[in-house]
């Protein structure tokens, strides 16, 4: 990790902290501040002790991709403001980790890759100035997978799961998942293609939300598949990402698709967050994955915590509708690779003086890592006037409508899985090196469902496997159902308690890692 510029960070003598950061939520902070508890200072010291601790050294969990130079100025200024006027936005110095695929005007932004080290684009995505303006702090760009694929990235190295550093922590958003779930900072930001905000969360016993494709704007970040990105919160509670959601949601003239969200952001995403919201709700569980052969026991730990979150759901009052009749789709049918290019490309062209202009110059900068170059080859030549977009776009609506039948037709709220049906798998010694490297990434993978529809989908811990392995829950619903699915995870967070801070990243003055 390095600041902003290059440098590296100047060790400073670590501490225990007054106030305790381990597990903090908005609404602890709040409080901590208006009771003189807590000064924004101490706060935003506390994480970058942290993030020195455990990112830098100890478990080298490798989260943070440049820590903000200003951000302790920052904090001066908003204690400033709270002792002259209170606190003045919902999110009043809340230190956000934010994934490098978004564009800071005085910070690098790297994209996971050592192409783009040291380039500041000069501007601020549209989601970095509605979380400034309601109070909030950037307090780091977290690693990410190279060009928002997978952990891995020639900018960085290899992302660690907080929870067993040998494990993958999913990706491509897993410097976020990774930093939030050892206490880095407050709550996350990550980006969503194919389930980049999802799959880092449930590996990391973190709530992460997808919301509909519409809903928050992109303007400012690097697009993979336009009509699948979107960005999202990655919190350790359900309330925490309901605030975030609430800054973030509404409709941006730079993106134009967020028009659709217009009429459709309620009041308050908080306001049905109650302990007995399951109650009278139906349910219906999605089909289940068949375990591969050699596999059976990993799917067999996950397929165990999955029958126990059912019965959970039951308990707290909903009714579990299985089997739900649907028809879906061989996943081949729903891969794009129709759009990458194009929007890439696009992209570039809209910065000032990137070091690169198209992804083929990317590709032939020879500075991609293996694994990541092989996968962006596949994208070349490829535009949404080929006939197998018409293929694909056809599967997706035919998709859409099947889920939105099965749910009428059964009386459904919301549909449910696991977001793995197995655990994160170990991650692969040749990892940096080999373009196919055998670490089994995203092992019983069910994220696709919500890129291919637009739908929103929250996952939330659903508990740890015999060897303390997150695993998450996954609630997929309608489109703008945002506040319903808050809502079911709000009820099911608290009625089952299965977040626990990452052992990797433990209180400091209070024991090191391991």
């Amino acid at each position: 990790m390095v600041l902003a510029g290059g440098s590296a960070t100047t060790p400073a003598p670590l501490r225990a902290q007054a106030f305790d950061l381990m597990e903090a939520s908005i609404a602890g902070v709040h409080q901590a501040l208006d009771e003189g508890r807590l000064t924004c200072r101490e706060l935003v010291q506390g994480y970058l002790d942290r993030i020195e601790a455990y990112d830098d050294r100890g478990p080298e969990l490798n989260a943070i991709q440049q820590v903000n130079p200003r951000a302790l100025a920052r904090a001066d200024s908003l204690d400033r403001e709270r002792e002259a006027q209170g606190r003045q936005g919902s999110l009043h110095c809340v230190p956000v980790l934010l994934k490098d695929q978004v564009e800071t005007r005085e910070m690098p932004t790297t994209y996971g890759s050592a192409i783009f080290e040291g380039f500041v684009s000069g501007r601020d995505a549209t989601i970095v100035r509605r979380l400034e303006g309601a109070g909030a702090i950037i307090l780091a760009k977290t690693t990410m997978g190279e060009f928002a694929q997978r952990y891995v990235g020639s900018a960085y190295g290899i992302i660690r799961n907080a929870y067993d550093p040998t494990r993958n922590p999913s990706g491509s958003s897993g410097g976020t998942a990774s930093g939030v779930a050892a206490n880095f900072g407050l709550v996350g930001i990550g980006e969503d293609t194919g389930g980049s905000v999802r799959g880092p969360a449930a590996v990391s016993n973190l709530v992460g939300l997808r919301p509909s494709l519409p809903l928050v704007p992109r303007t400012g970040m690097m697009p993979a598949n336009p009509s699948q990105d979107t960005m999202g919160p990655m919190t350790r509670s359900v309330d925490d990402a309901a605030r975030v959601l609430q800054v973030i949601a509404g409709y941006d003239p730079e993106d134009p698709i967020t028009a659709w969200a217009v009429g459709h952001i309620p009041e308050s995403y908080r306001d049905g967050l109650r302990p007995d919201a399951l109650r009278g709700l139906r349910v219906g569980v999605m089909p289940r994955r068949e375990a591969p052969e050699g596999f059976e026991a990993e799917f067999a730990q996950a397929r165990a915590l999955f029958d126990r979150a059912l019965d959970d759901l039951r308990a707290l009052g909903a009714e579990v509708v299985e089997p739900v009749d649907l028809d879906l789709p061989d996943e081949a049918a729903l891969y794009n690779v129709y759009e990458t290019e194009q929007a890439t490309d696009a992209y570039l062209a809209e910065l000032r003086d990137p070091p690169v202009r198209s992804l083929q110059e990317i590709l032939l900068s020879g500075t991609v890592i293996p694994w990541r170059q092989a996968s962006l080859l596949g994208y070349l030549g490829h535009t949404t006037e080929d006939p197998g977009y018409l293929a694909f776009q056809t599967a997706r609506e035919a998709l859409r409508v099947d889920i939105l039948r099965a749910m009428a037709d059964a009386g459904l709220d919301a549909l449910v899985y696991l977001t793995f049906d197995a655990p994160p798998m170990p991650i692969a010694e040749d990892v940096l090196t080999n373009p196919a490297p055998a670490d089994l990434y995203g092992l019983g993978d069910n994220r696709g469902w919500s890129p291919a529809t637009g739908f929103p989908a929250l996952t939330v811990p659903a508990g740890f496997t015999p060897d303390g392995l997150p695993i998450g829950l996954e609630f997929l619903g309608r489109p703008f159902t945002e506040a319903l699915l808050l809502e079911m995870g709000y009820a099911y967070e608290q009625g089952t308690g299965h977040r626990r801070p990452a052992p990797t990243a433990p209180a400091l003055g209070g024991g090191r890692w391991p």
